[in-house]
């Protein structure tokens, strides 16, 4: 018998960014919601500085119509580069330079919203035969060690995909995808099934799939697979639990503290959480929300 192949190294993610934003509508009509401010930075910014913290070597951004900001931010900027070295702006200039240095970048146009199955999929032949990571756009992860850090390390020790795992309220289960699922080692779950968006007495758990995946590339033949659902989308849940009969699936509760910034009460609780933590801000933003009349 041949021994197994070494287990490839994690160098790639893919991070899906064609969606249209309607939940923040208007204020994303001509401008990604990914570009959104989070005190200093774009909401998607904070994604990629995890993914390179985490020792990512290369971002594929799917994105669509009206995304260019996007692809026009992490690029070089002559001009405004050019501008802030004759004002002598010396912190500002690295910034902007670290931003369009940090990692390499590639796009894909997904012409039509089809789900996030389908949105990864147009990364295949980037991809290649390469185990890589996800993460959603506008899921803010704060941890002292870079969340993915964390899913690449358990993905190594289990050697299979890995999906980021938080626990919900019972309440709130019909608004994620529920694992069902035996704790293997603390905080570390062998997935026996995972259901979409389930009414709180159907749950098999309250452990819901975050924005967040490690994923080995044969999932690329399960999307395959996986017959258009509603609205005529793939999804992602449906190709993983056809995977899941053939393969095994982990996933790792997350550590950190998670912001949905896709939704308009998450992108406000991160806007004052991010405000509080800046060393520029925080203090005087903290002295104003104090003083606020009930």
């Amino acid at each position: 018998m041949k021994p197994a192949a070494p287990l490839k190294k994690v160098r790639k993610a893919v991070i899906p960014a064609a969606g249209l934003g309607t939940r923040f509508l208007p204020a994303t009509k001509a401008s990604p919601k990914e570009m959104l401010p989070l005190v200093d930075k774009p909401i998607i910014q904070y994604v990629v500085e995890e993914a390179v913290a985490a020792g990512i070597e290369q971002i594929i951004i799917i994105t669509g119509r009206g995304k260019r900001a996007i692809e026009d931010h992490f690029d070089i900027s002559f001009e405004l580069e050019e501008e802030l070295k004759g004002k002598k702006k010396q912190k500002l200039l690295e910034e902007v330079e670290r931003i369009s240095n940090m990692v390499d970048f590639c796009y894909v146009r997904q012409k039509r919203p089809l789900g996030l199955g389908h949105a990864i999929n147009c990364a295949r032949d980037l991809v290649n035969d390469e185990p890589f990571a996800v993460l959603l756009g506008d899921d803010v992860i704060d941890d002292e060690v870079p969340c993915l850090r964390r899913m690449i390390d358990a993905h190594e020790e289990c050697s299979a995909s890995v999906l980021g795992i938080q626990k919900v309220p019972r309440a709130d289960v019909s608004s994620y995808g529920i694992i069902d699922a035996a704790e293997a080692s603390r905080g570390l779950y062998k997935v026996r099934d995972m259901v979409e968006k389930p009414s709180p007495k159907e749950a098999p758990s309250n452990l819901a799939v975050i924005g967040r995946y490690i994923l080995m590339p044969e999932i690329f033949e399960y999307i395959g697979k996986t017959p258009p659902g509603k609205g005529g989308e793939i999804q992602l849940t449906d190709a993983l639990r056809l995977m899941l009969k053939d393969r095994p699936i982990y996933g790792l509760e997350l550590v950190g503290k998670r912001f949905d910034a896709g939704s308009k009460i998450g992108f406000l609780k991160a806007t004052v959480e991010f405000a509080l933590k800046n060393p520029e801000l925080g203090k005087e933003f903290r002295t104003y929300l104090k003083n606020l009349p009930l």
